[in-house]
Order: structure tokens, then C-alpha cells, then sequence
């Protein structure tokens, strides 16, 4: 059931007050009393549902208090009934300019009374019935956003979960790698640190660089397809032995294709290149130029230089100076030409990897690909930090910050 209405009545004379509180009451109203413009304000705090003000009051005047009430956020929606013996006209525009919701002059009836008071107590029922709307309105609203914000950060989540178990992925692949060919292990490392160097002298988009220093390591993931008496033997591999060799190429492709993440795409496309010449004249498919994709020319690149610059159970290791002189001589042939440039124009970098991964430092396969995806977990969590701020969390995979061509 609903409760009867209170209305504050205020006015100077108690005949007055009186009068309107019988009247009020008979009606079925709540009546409060205020001797003056104070007395009334200070009754706001029992949050009456309706004012009824005389204006010519001692101290403040019922213009004065009607502005006061109308100011006040918190009672500003209290509708104010002003009765007044003032005919002007200037009287009735100063009640209306003062916040005044309806005018009553004296004398006046009972019945007309009760309908000027019925009519502004239904302004305000429908004002109360609007605010508590809208208030069940924000909160559901906000209710609906923070289902949002949580299922977005559950989603945030299963994609950081994805993301490190292709992550897991290249580092169990590696590590059959290094099963197979214990030559692999710091070459894996060097490898990919080589290849995020060169891409980022490039000034790729960091997060390029890091799709690419993720992915550069499975490159040679198709020599598990390959037998381990041709892999492993250590003379010079017969013509059918070195077309089945060849075939690690396609074979590493067939592993990685058909995935959905860009990451194993571009995995995929650089086990499939890397072997590439930018001439044509490279394997399997035999392309050239920009037709090779940009990560397998960088690729090709980092693994000859390592490739040169190792030692192998048939050969010894060239010296850097050595190595950097072959792959000049096969700038626009075997290398993109401006890849060469640009590999050539990071010695102190390569030697900085070249001391963290060495071959007689037996480098932790393990330890570092847990530290890659640990240091990828930091980059997803700052997705919406500044490129610089992404720069030093991949400069944690790298033995210091490379410089990028200007």
C-alpha cells in the first residue's frame, strides 16, 4: 500500500498553517509545520514530497527560500507550491523565476488547493518512479558491463593461454630438434636472436619482431622427417641423399600449416622459404625476390651466418670478418640485398649473441624458452602500453637493446 504524501507547509501565521494543515489532512496527507524560511529549510532533511510556501515572511522571504531549495541538488525535484495576496504581475514572474512550481493566490478555495496540490504531488510521484528507473538502470548497465569486463578478461586470458601453449609447441619441437642433431641447441638460440635483431634494424612493428623471434626457431622442425643416417652422417651426402635432405623444407610446412594462429602461419612459411635463394635458384619451390615472404628471407639470412660462422663435424668455423665477406658476395643472389645491409651493420649485436649463446656456454634450451614465454606473457599483459614500453620487455629476450636503422 502506498504511503500518504508529506507536504511541509510554511508560513509566519499559525492561523494560516492551521487552515492548510486540516485542509491537507482531511485529504489524507502528511503535514509538517515551519514558523518561517529557516524553520523550513532545516525540515528539507524529512524530504517532504511537496512545499507549500507563503511569500511575505519575516527574515526569509518564500522567493528566497524557494531559490535556496531549488539550488540544492539533493531537494531541487521538490515541487513548491507558493501562496501568496500579491496580484502583480511582476510577483508572479519572481515566484517562477525563484523556482516556484505553480502560484496560488489568496484567498483560494479548498477544492482548488487540492487540485494544484494533487497535480504537483503527480509531477513528483512520476519524477521518483523516472529516478529509481534509472537507477535500476545504471545498475544493470553496470552490472552488464562488469559481465563484460570479466568475460573479456577470461577471454583475455584463454588467449594468453593459446599463445604460450604455440609457444610450447615451438619449444617441444625444438627440443626434439636438439634430440636428433646436437648441433642444434645453440644454434636454435643464436638463430632466432639473430633473425628479431635483423628484423628489428629493419624497424619492423615490434610485434612483428616478436612473431618472428617465436617462430624463426622451427625452421628446421622437418628434419624429423628426415632419416637419421642421411641427418647425421657426417661425409658428403650423395645426390638422392641430398634431394631427400632437401625435403625437410616441405616436410617442416606440412607440420605447421593448417593452423589458425599467425604465429605457426608464420612458422610455416619459414620452414617452407628459408632455403630460398632471393635469385630462384634456391629450394623447394624455387621462387624469387619479394616472392619469398620477408620472414623467410630474414631467416635464411640469420641461419647461413650461423650455419658459416659454427663449427660442424665436417668443418671448421669461419671468423666473423670471413662469413660477413661471403654473405656480401651473395648480396642479390642467395640474400636479399637490403637485408645484407642491414645484417652487416649490426657487428657489435652479433657478437653480444654470439658470447650469450655460444657453442662451449651449452646454452639451456629449457631455461630459455621458458624465459621466451615468460617474456611474452609481460608483452601480452602490456598490450596497451606504449611501443617503447614493448621494445624493453623484448629486449629481455635479447642480449641487449638493438639499435634500429635511422
Amino acid at each position: 500500500m502506498q504511503q500518504p504524501a508529506t507536504i511541509l507547509v510554511c508560513d509566519d501565521e499559525e492561523m494560516n498553517r492551521c487552515l492548510l494543515k486540516d485542509a491537507l489532512q482531511y485529504q489524507g496527507y502528511n503535514v509538517l509545520e515551519a514558523t518561517d524560511g529557516l524553520d523550513a529549510l532545516e525540515k528539507l532533511m524529512l524530504e517532504p514530497d511537496l512545499v507549500i510556501l507563503d511569500v511575505l515572511m519575516p527574515g526569509l522571504t518564500g522567493f528566497e527560500v524557494a531559490a535556496q531549495i531549488k539550488d540544492e541538488p539533493k531537494t531541487q525535484h521538490i515541487p513548491i507550491l507558493m501562496i501568496t495576496a500579491l496580484n502583480g504581475r511582476q510577483h508572479k514572474i519572481e515566484a517562477i523565476e525563484s523556482g516556484a512550481d505553480d502560484l496560488l493566490n489568496k484567498p483560494f478555495d479548498l477544492v482548488e488547493l487540492g487540485v494544484r496540490v494533487r497535480s504537483l504531488l503527480k509531477v513528483k510521484f512520476y519524477h521518483d518512479q523516472l529516478k529509481a528507473q534509472n537507477k535500476s538502470l545504471e545498475w544493470h548497465v553496470a552490472e552488464r558491463t562488469k559481465q563484460l569486463n570479466e568475460a573479456m578478461k577470461r577471454l583475455d586470458l584463454a588467449n594468453r593461454k593459446l599463445k604460450e601453449a604455440n609457444l610450447e609447441t615451438i619449444y617441444r619441437l625444438s627440443v626434439a630438434a636438439e634430440y636428433r642433431d646436437a648441433d642444434t641447441a645453440a644454434h636454435i638460440m643464436r638463430m632466432s636472436a639473430y633473425s628479431a635483431m635483423l628484423a628489428r634494424k629493419i624497424q619492423l612493428p615490434t610485434e612483428t619482431v616478436e612473431m618472428i623471434l617465436c617462430a624463426s626457431p622451427m625452421h628446421d622442425v622437418g628434419k624429423i622427417g628426415v632419416p637419421d643416417h642421411i641427418l647425421l652422417k657426417p661425409d658428403k651426402l650423395t645426390t638422392e641423399e641430398f634431394l631427400l635432405m632437401q625435403k625437410h623444407a616441405e616436410f617442416g610446412a606440412e607440420i605447421l600449416r593448417g593452423s589458425e594462429s599467425p604465429l605457426l602461419q608464420m612458422a610455416a612459411e619459414i620452414a617452407l622459404g628459408h632455403h630460398e635463394r632471393y635469385d630462384g635458384r634456391g629450394y623447394p619451390r624455387g621462387v624469387a625476390g619479394e616472392e619469398i615472404p620477408l620472414s623467410a628471407r630474414i631467416v635464411a639470412l640469420a641461419d647461413v651466418f650461423d650455419a658459416l660462422t659454427s663449427a660442424r663435424c665436417y668443418k671448421k668455423a669461419f671468423s666473423n670478418e670471413v662469413a660477413k665477406r661471403i654473405i656480401r658476395e651473395e648480396k642479390g643472389r642467395h640474400f636479399d640485398p637490403e637485408l645484407v645491409e642491414a645484417f652487416l651493420d649490426c657487428e657489435e649485436e652479433i657478437r653480444l649473441i654470439q658470447k650469450k649463446y655460444s657453442d662451449d656456454a651449452n646454452p639451456d634450451i629449457h631455461h630459455n624458452w621458458r624465459q621466451m614465454i615468460e617474456a611474452q606473457r609481460a608483452l601480452e599483459q602490456s598490450e596497451e602500453s606504449a611501443p617503447t614500453e614493448r621494445g624493453r620487455l623484448l629486449d629481455r629476450l635479447l642480449p641487449t637493446p638493438l639499435v634500429a636503422a635511422t
